[in-house]
């Protein structure tokens, strides 16, 4: 699909993770209710369900400093691949290695609604390992850098999608994790706050941790990351720099919108040549 070619991962000298032929299959089950003649006679049902191959066989190493975009369509396995490696979803093949606890954004910081978002502040971030002391220590940083001064001691129900997800990466982000990963926090906010987000991931970066970006918009992973992945149906099909897999992504994607293109052309026109023949010449048979 690609002419970029995938080079044999080599394991840097102190890697901070290793994907080894990480692998992940899940079953999607049908929400089918049981037929009223099986409950009275006391059959079991066998639930339906489908399985999805989400990651196959990914390899790759990472080391301190480096921050790698995630890209791909919907469905490509991207997320998936992160959960892995945060341990959030099992394998069913091959092995994550991680020389620290990885950190998933918007996870790892979970927030309660009905409390407030100070008291959501040291809930979070305590869950994250960071002490009272440091949070104390941070925490005028963290409402500013979210820009909620005047919103904090209010319920987080009460907050906007995006008030709880700057909130969250402001909190993820308080102390810089050895491995740090985060799904689309980018694209939520105005611009002023993605502008904020894209200097606190390269100050990140500058402070030695390995930084996991998903994203849909190749302006963010050529702007941030220093180098890219890019995943289809679970599958590598190019890792390497950013803004060359960039390049190639987007070159797959606009081919395939060509090719969407002349099909529905094709089919116009063929519609049009049956609407003509059943015209006004058949209509007057």
């Amino acid at each position: 699909m690609s002419e970029l070619a995938i080079a044999p991962p080599q394991a840097p000298e102190e890697p901070t993770v290793i994907a080894d032929r990480l692998d992940v299959t899940y079953r999607i089950y049908a929400d089918s209710q049981p037929k009223l003649r099986k409950l009275f006679v006391g059959e079991k049902q066998q639930r339906e369900y489908r399985e999805v191959h989400a990651v196959k066989g990914l390899s790759f190493a990472t080391e301190a400093g480096e921050a790698v975009g995630i890209i791909g369509h919907n469905g490509s396995g991207k997320s998936t691949l992160l959960r892995a490696i945060a341990g959030l979803v099992p394998s069913t093949g091959g092995q994550v290695y991680a020389s620290a606890i990885p950190v998933l954004l918007g996870v790892a910081a979970a927030l309660e609604p009905d409390i407030s978002g100070r008291r959501n502040i040291y809930l979070g971030g305590t869950a994250l390992g960071i002490t009272r002391e440091e949070l104390d220590e941070r925490f005028n940083d963290i409402v500013e850098f979210a820009g909620l001064e005047e919103f904090i001691d209010l319920p987080l129900r009460a907050f906007s999608s995006g008030m709880r997800s700057r909130l969250q990466f402001a909190i993820a982000t308080a102390r810089t994790p050895e491995i740090l990963m985060v799904d689309e926090a980018l694209s939520t906010g105005d611009g002023e706050f993605k502008d904020r987000s894209d200097a606190r991931i390269r100050e990140m970066i500058g402070e030695a941790g390995t930084v996991f970006l998903v994203s849909h918009s190749l302006k963010s992973i050529t702007d941030v990351c220093t180098r890219a992945l890019w995943l289809d149906h679970g599958e590598l099909i190019a890792d390497g720099d950013p803004v060359k897999v960039a390049d190639a992504y987007q070159d797959h994607v606009d081919r395939l919108k060509a090719a969407d293109r002349a099909k529905r052309k094709r089919k116009k026109q063929k519609q049009q040549e049956q609407q003509g023949s059943d015209g006004p010449d058949s209509a007057g048979t």
